[in-house]
């Protein structure tokens, strides 16, 4: 079986994320994107490790899109995986997510230039059944029957950013709905000193050189 093809199964994208469509574009591989339901932007990493807080939220939100019958039952029926994912940046020993507003993204831009972080994006997969053919289970509802979960890492070293760079980027808006408030493609593309090490997708969020290989073998 060869993602994207024919053959392959629907994969239920459980995310508002544009650059994970993108991505998954890229890699062939068919799917619906529907948003989660559940707004991650305010939530709070506490003292997990960062593997674990990535791939509990990825978990999160592809459950979240079960329950909240986020996807259509014909659609849940047709499709192998519901696909939910979550990226996040580390500085040290602080965990960055998405910006909160135009402050929040300036403090995490300084923080991250001239500097070396990583980006971790977990991915969970699930693949839901109909809950009635469990005993007792109520009419009409689903349930997680198996769940798959996977974790990459990759390093990111950005070079010192000019306070122009900076006040251009954050009155462009463009930093908004992305984790570590940049997405690398993009600021590869507008001349930013960026070099990094491991799969670009996983540093734009989706593991693309992992996940479409695990799909093919899943089946």
């Amino acid at each position: 079986m060869t993602p994207g093809s024919a053959s392959a199964p629907l994969v239920l994208l459980a995310s508002r994320s544009p650059r994970r469509r993108e991505l998954l574009d890229a890699a062939g591989v068919a799917y619906i994107a529907r948003h989660p339901g559940i707004d991650d932007t305010m939530l709070q990493a506490g003292v997990a490790p960062p593997e674990h807080y990535a791939a509990g939220l990825a978990y999160l939100k592809a459950d979240a899109a079960i329950r909240h019958n986020v996807f259509a039952a014909q659609e849940i029926a047709r499709a192998a995986w519901v696909l939910g994912a979550d990226t996040a940046v580390v500085k040290g020993s602080l965990l960055i997510g998405t910006p909160r507003d135009e402050a929040d993204a300036e403090r995490i831009i300084r923080l991250l230039s001239d500097g070396v972080h990583d980006v971790v994006t977990g991915v969970a997969l699930v693949r839901p059944v109909a809950a009635s053919a469990h005993v007792g289970a109520s009419s009409g509802e689903t349930a997680p029957a198996r769940r798959v979960l996977l974790v990459d890492r990759a390093r990111v070293q950005v070079g010192a950013l000019s306070e122009t760079q900076i006040r251009e980027y954050l009155a462009s808006g463009l930093w908004q709905g992305k984790a570590g408030a940049y997405n690398l493609a993009e600021r590869l593309k507008a001349g930013w000193p960026i070099e990094y090490q491991g799969d670009p997708g996983t540093i734009m969020g989706l593991p693309t050189r992992k996940l479409v290989p695990l799909l093919s073998r899943l089946g």
